[in-house]
């Protein structure tokens, strides 16, 4: 069973962590290619874990060596973003260099976060956005590059999920942007360990 929250006790001193810095961040990088979903030409969901965020936990430290005060922070941010065992959590980013057309998709992607789906041959797992997560859609109806969404799983979806004969597609569909991805391979793999047996 994964483990679902970060402790102070988990965290390393700082010198373990510079030491061993280097070897980490290849690690994890491994890590997060495997739990990378890109959907259509600008959005890529970064599917987050106890690895993933404990790395962003001790990376925050190293870099802004707030210590104790600020680890109190760091763990409030990032421990809802690790699966709770029947769940998968990601992170949504629209990706778009060009800060005008990036300006202009945002706005035309109104309410996205509450049109993304996981199907599982013909079983819908649609993203919820975490009670108490800042709104991500400006009054002025400009949507945010960057949403955190939760996709609750019933144990009869997780083995769905678990079972490589049913198909798992990660999709938007928004009326501006539809589009769909598979999820397969190793990072199928990779999310079926969030699970819980």
């Amino acid at each position: 069973m994964a483990a679902h929250a970060i402790t102070p006790s988990d965290i390393l001193p700082y010198e373990t962590y510079a030491a061993e810095r280097k070897e980490r961040r290849t690690r994890i990088t491994a890590l997060k290619r495997a739990r990378r979903v890109s959907v259509g030409p600008d959005a890529t969901f970064y599917f987050e874990n106890y690895a993933t965020m404990f790395h962003q936990v001790h990376e925050m430290l190293h870099i802004e060596r707030g210590g104790a005060e600020q680890l109190v922070d760091e763990l409030a941010a990032y421990n809802p973003l690790i699966p709770n065992g029947s769940e998968l959590v990601a992170t949504l980013m629209f990706e778009i260099d060009d800060e005008a057309r990036r300006d202009r998709e945002l706005r035309r992607l109104t309410g996205v976060e509450t049109q993304i789906h996981i199907e599982l041959g013909g079983d819908i797992v649609t993203a919820v956005v975490p009670e108490g997560e800042i709104e991500r859609t400006k009054a002025d109806g400009k949507t945010s590059a960057v949403h955190f969404l939760h996709f609750p799983f019933t144990p009869a979806q997780i083995a769905r999920f678990r079972d490589p004969k049913v198909r798992a597609m990660l999709s938007i569909t928004h009326p501006n942007y539809g589009h769909m991805a598979l999820i397969d391979g190793e990072t199928r793999a990779s999310l079926a360990a969030d699970f819980d047996a």
